[in-house]
């Protein structure tokens, strides 16, 4: 039974926990240096106020430098580094009229809002955006020095694409490079240590990002490209055939061997990926998983033969993933699989300018409180007023539970910033220690924004007062100001929330429906037979509708006031629906690239079937009762399978009769 929801318990580990950063130091590193090197320059140049524009136009897109393929990785910092420019010159041109601002507020916020329907790198643009916009009002220009301003933003940007791409020419293929060897390791996690049966199927995340960056639409083409998805497709078969071992291996020290030889083959090609060497030490292990067929029961031959094969086809292919296959000549790029090919922007935008969707509504949220606060500031008169409008851009989020978290760590983080900096600047007043300050703090900013987000942002407030600190904006007399201007606008994030709520108790069940029903389209491919392509575009699609539906999990976890039988009954549900999904993917493996089984087809249907009941809880369950497939004639090992998704079946359909008795 899930513990009832706490403030206090939420606050507290949020505050205590310190993750391990996933920010590699290199890029922190890079990404303080397009922040620094401004600076230094325009002091040591006897320019500062331009150093101090590249340096603000820098730290806005700083965030946009994640993993991905370089194209992708350029592509997201320009169109950042161009989104704050134009926010930037918006705001200098109008930050004097009132009522043009609160107009710019309400555009900008809705259209900031909406980004959220294209990821994590859109909504980042939008949110600096209009951080920007709101801080550039508050030093009005004349169009023609505004024009100058956002290009200095704009050329901040530029900065830090080139030092997150100045490596190209002598790492062209690292990301995919990397993202490949994480994979890889992760299955050789699960060869050395399966996991228990109710549990999800191991490294969905991992190939589901592998698939985007490989599969997308910003990947290189030629030789080693084609290598790299020859060895997403490998990673994936192996995974399979390691699912399927161990829902058939009743003896699981059976194959301890060459679960270990399987293990170091991986690890292998994992190190020879990070290194772009040819995998090394792994002919001794695949020759005993090629002898170990001869003694193992004759259920486990062909799918420990099978898995020898894909070994072997990724340790050739791991050989040739990097520069060198450039040499030979390029081939058409494979399509997007559908389930991760993005729809039209319109199409999506269009289908979501409704007030039942989630995106919409939060835009709506985001414009009228950014108006307001917009507005409040100069109605107010409040000194750096623009500090509410920001702090509401940054905090306000599409659901409650991150809005409500994100809000307080946001408090507390810049009080204690605000705080520190000012004394640190007391005592070290100097501007050589002051850039030097600057750079440490934003370091740290960038690299324990994963890890510790009350940490981070004590550490950007202190960026912040430093940088507007540089321009003469004293930051002993903005102290008072800042601080009441972030508790309003936290408050005033959460009041938003309580006058037009967005709960993800409304939303959870539609999600999970969702992903029943990718999990019936997969079994429909098992039942049909023959496409292998169609196959794995349906088991794309049911890893991308688990990520989504644990999301919704995790958000409706940390919603306070959540029903905690609706969360019991979900999360029943997940635990249930991964022992489905495991049992599939071994149904998947028995049949090869063209078998087919008609027991699929009757499970779909069933799965459809509940997938409805969670959508809407009256509905009725007499028509789940059909009958079951018979089982291949004399394939006992296929017969287990079938078992097991009949018993999953049976654990979902207990579970929605107890929920609704």
């Amino acid at each position: 039974m899930a513990s009832p929801w706490s403030l206090r318990r939420t606050l507290r580990d949020s505050l205590l926990r310190i993750k391990h950063p996933d920010v590699p130091l290199a890029v922190a590193l890079r990404n303080t240096a397009g922040v620094a090197a401004p600076l230094i320059a325009g002091a040591l140049g006897g320019h500062l106020d331009a150093g101090i524009g590249v340096a603000a136009g820098a730290l806005n897109v700083m965030f946009s430098d994640q993993p991905g393929p370089y194209r992708q990785r350029l592509r997201a910092i320009l169109l950042a580094a161009l989104g704050g420019a134009l926010s930037g010159y918006a705001g200098f041109v109008f930050g004097a009229q009132r009522d043009a601002m609160i107009a710019l507020a309400l555009a900008w916020g809705f259209a900031g809002g909406m980004l959220v329907l294209f990821g994590s790198a859109a909504t980042r643009v939008g949110m600096t955006s209009m951080i920007l916009l709101v801080i550039a009002a508050a030093t009005p220009l004349a169009p023609a020095a505004a024009a100058n301003a956002a290009a200095l933003l704009f050329a901040g940007g530029v900065l830090q694409a080139l030092l997150a791409v100045i490596a190209w020419p002598l790492q062209r293929y690292r990301p995919e490079r990397t993202a490949l060897a994480q994979t890889y390791r992760e299955i050789a996690a699960l060869a050395r240590h399966p996991p228990p049966r109710d549990a999800p199927p191991a490294a969905t995340d991992a190939l589901t990002a592998l698939q985007d960056i490989l599969l997308g639409h910003d990947q290189a083409r030629g030789r080693a490209m084609e290598a790299f998805r020859v060895l997403l497709d490998e990673a994936e078969r192996i995974r399979l055939e390691l699912l399927a071992l161990s829902e058939l291996d009743s003896t699981p020290s059976t194959l301890d061997a060459a679960r270990a030889d399987t293990a170091d083959v991986l690890d292998a090609i994992a190190t020879a990926l990070d290194s772009g060497d040819p995998p090394r030490t792994t002919d001794t292990a695949l020759k005993r998983l090629d002898q170990a067929q001869t003694t193992v029961p004759a259920t486990l031959q062909p799918h420990l033969s099978a898995l020898g094969g894909a070994l072997g086809a990724a340790v050739r292919n791991a050989d040739w993933a990097g520069s060198r296959g450039e040499l030979r000549a390029a081939r058409a790029e494979r399509e997007l699989p559908p389930a991760l090919r993005g729809t039209a922007p319109l199409v999506q935008l269009r289908a979501n300018l409704n007030p039942r969707a989630v995106a919409f509504r939060h835009a709506l949220r985001m414009a009228f409180a950014l108006a307001l606060g917009v507005a409040a500031e100069h109605v107010l008169g409040l000194a750096h007023g623009y500090w509410l409008p920001m702090t509401l851009a940054i905090v306000l989020r599409a659901d409650f539970a991150s809005t409500l978290q994100f809000g307080l760590l946001r408090a507390i983080g810049t009080l204690l910033g605000l705080v520190l900096t000012s004394v640190l600047l007391l005592l070290a007043p100097g501007l050589a220690a002051k850039i030097a300050m600057l750079a440490a703090l934003c370091f740290l900013f960038r690299w324990l924004a994963s890890a510790n987000y009350a940490l981070a942002v004590a550490a950007l407030t202190g960026t912040v007062v430093i940088l507007l600190d540089l321009d003469g904006l004293s930051p002993a007399q903005s102290l008072h100001d800042r601080a009441i201007a972030t508790v309003l606008a936290c408050a005033a994030a959460l009041a938003g929330y309580l006058v037009w709520p967005t709960w993800e108790r409304g939303r959870v069940r539609t999600a999970f429906a969702l992903m029943l029903d990718s999990y019936a389209l997969y079994l429909e491919t098992l039942a049909s037979g023959g496409d292998r392509e169609r196959r794995a575009h349906a088991r794309a699609a049911a890893r991308v509708a688990r990520s989504n539906a644990l999301a919704s999990l995790e958000r409706l976890r940390a919603e306070p006031a959540t029903p905690t039988a609706l969360l019991a009954l979900i999360e029943r549900l997940f635990a249930h629906a991964s022992r489905l999904v495991r049992s599939a993917m071994a149904l998947e493996a028995t049949l090869g690239d063209t078998g087919s089984d008609p027991h699929a087809a009757i499970a779909a249907m069933q799965v459809r079937q509940l997938a409805a009941r969670v959508r809407d809880p009256r509905a009725t369950a007499a028509s789940e009762r059909v009958a079951s497939a018979p089982a291949a004639a004399g394939d006992a090992a296929r017969a287990r399978l079938h078992a097991r998704i009949a018993d999953a079946l049976a654990a979902l359909r207990h579970a929605l009769d107890e929920a609704t008795a």
